[in-house]
């Protein structure tokens, strides 16, 4: 799952990370709603929000249950993401990958949620998908909306910064074709 970046971003909010979360969960909590079946082709989705969920725990001190301390350090074993033995007990340890564990599956549970509240919405996208194969913003908020969306406009080469139409393959405008 891809974003634009609203804007370069120099501190992360607790607020907006669980956000990130849930829509990293999409996608399987999209196969899960419409196709009672799940495939691999989250797995990265999952990696980054693992890491981002473990982050928030272990880095930011952003649980609820385990407060404002920092849970790992430099000699982190980052091919286990455990922790080093001698910076937490493993009790502690068990509490950190419960309150991750609580993270993920809250978001998750969110993803789905809003997934099932909105199936109109996604299969009146699926629908204007399948019709045009592309949608714009605008199409997209008039289904959100509740309304049908509207045909795509034409797409023109202006629209791409070529007025002339040629595109960007060939020889540029006016100039004399290659010889030998």
């Amino acid at each position: 799952t891809w974003q634009l970046p609203e804007f370069d971003r120099v501190n992360l909010y607790k607020d907006r990370m669980l956000e990130e979360l849930a829509i990293l969960f999409g996608g399987r909590a999209a196969e899960e709603v419409f196709l009672g079946s799940m495939s691999t082709g989250a797995s990265n989705d999952f990696e980054r929000a693992t890491k981002m969920a473990r982050d928030m725990v272990t880095r930011y001190g952003m649980s609820d249950s385990l407060g404002t301390m920092v849970y790992v350090d430099t000699e982190q074993d980052s091919m286990f993401g455990r922790m080093n033995s001698k910076t937490v007990s493993e009790l502690t340890q068990q509490k950190v990958d419960a309150e991750i564990r609580t993270l993920i599956d809250s978001q998750y549970a969110l993803a789905k949620k809003i997934l099932e509240q909105n199936r109109d919405k996604v299969e009146a996208m699926v629908t204007a998908l399948l019709e045009w194969e592309t949608i714009d913003s605008e199409q997209i908020n008039d289904i959100m909306a509740g309304r049908p969306p509207k045909p795509p406009k034409p797409v023109t080469a202006t629209a791409f910064g070529n007025s002339a139409g040629g595109g960007t393959q060939g020889p540029a405008a006016g100039s004399a074709p290659a010889t030998a």
